[in-house]
């Protein structure tokens, strides 16, 4: 086995064209990233993707975004296979983690490296289950629920009603997440009040869903059907968190099945939301 200390690897920030290719190498993974996140997450906070190359080549990867005083989210933990187990991933992992210090940091793990995330500190909070299929058209919402544009509601009212699911404010990134390239989405309102978001956006294989958020099973539907609507071909998927029953419910109900899980992992203590209204995460990768 080669000695990394044989090599030269050095850790730095990612540049914006690296993130495409994390892009890629997420897609390698099966974690099936969208087509135009990279566009999304570059900017929410420009220093918070790092890469490690060896001999000048990227070969290891960590994202570690800052959001607001006091949180941030790690994700794209990724090694190139034929280089795992050498050493160059706990280097860039500690790398990454340094940056996170003092703050509750959340991740959503894959199963083979659970373990490892509890061995630094993180403890498991929920599971997230992928569910994809196609689910059935022309699902009304509720009496006197219209669903619109996302784009039409003040983003201030978007931002407020999304800081209920995810425990720090991220209004830069929730701006970039809705009018993105790509993608659609859509606010459930009722006597002038949100009842539900949720946005989908086009992936390399099913188009994804998240987040998903819905006053009841009754709206989540709706917003799940009228999305896929928009969708030219295929199926889409949500990755839906255990701690909201009513979600794990709906995603069989509408015919939906699991391909993938991972699970909502934290240093700290588990942050408190709005667990009745959240079925669907935004992102893997960023929350």
């Amino acid at each position: 086995m080669p000695n990394p200390a044989e090599n030269h690897f050095a850790i730095a920030a990612a540049s914006a064209e690296d993130i495409v290719m994390l892009g890629e190498w997420a897609h390698e993974e099966s974690w099936n990233p969208g087509l135009t996140d990279g566009r999304v997450f570059f900017p929410t906070d420009p220093g918070g993707f790092l890469i490690g190359r060896l001999d000048g080549v990227p070969v290891t990867s960590v994202s570690v975004v800052r959001y607001g005083p006091d949180h941030g989210f790690l994700g794209f933990y990724l090694t190139r296979p034929h280089l795992r187990g050498q050493g160059y991933g706990l280097r860039t992992w500690q790398a990454g983690t340094a940056r996170l210090a003092g703050r509750t940091v959340g991740l959503d793990g894959v199963p083979d490296q659970q373990d490892n995330y509890r061995r630094s500190g993180f403890r498991t909070c929920w599971s997230n289950a992928r569910y994809e299929g196609t689910p059935p058209p022309d699902i009304a919402p509720p009496p006197g629920t219209t669903l619109v544009d996302a784009r039409s509601v003040p983003f201030a009212r978007l931002a407020a009603y999304d800081r209920r699911f995810f425990p720090a404010p991220r209004d830069g990134f929730l701006a970039s997440w809705i009018t993105a390239p790509g993608r659609t989405a859509l606010a459930a309102v009722r006597d002038g009040e949100l009842h539900g978001l949720a946005v989908v956006r086009e992936c390399r294989a099913a188009s994804r869903i998240g987040p998903l958020y819905a006053a009841s099973p009754q709206v989540a539907a709706a917003l799940v059907s009228a999305l896929a609507a928009t969708v030219p071909d295929g199926p889409v998927a949500i990755d839906v968190p255990d701690l909201n029953p009513a979600a794990v419910r709906l995603a069989g109900e509408l015919g939906l099945t699991p391909s993938f899980d991972t699970a909502r992992m934290y240093t700290g203590p588990q942050p408190v939301i709005d667990r009745d209204g959240y079925y669907g995460i935004t992102s893997l990768e960023l929350g």
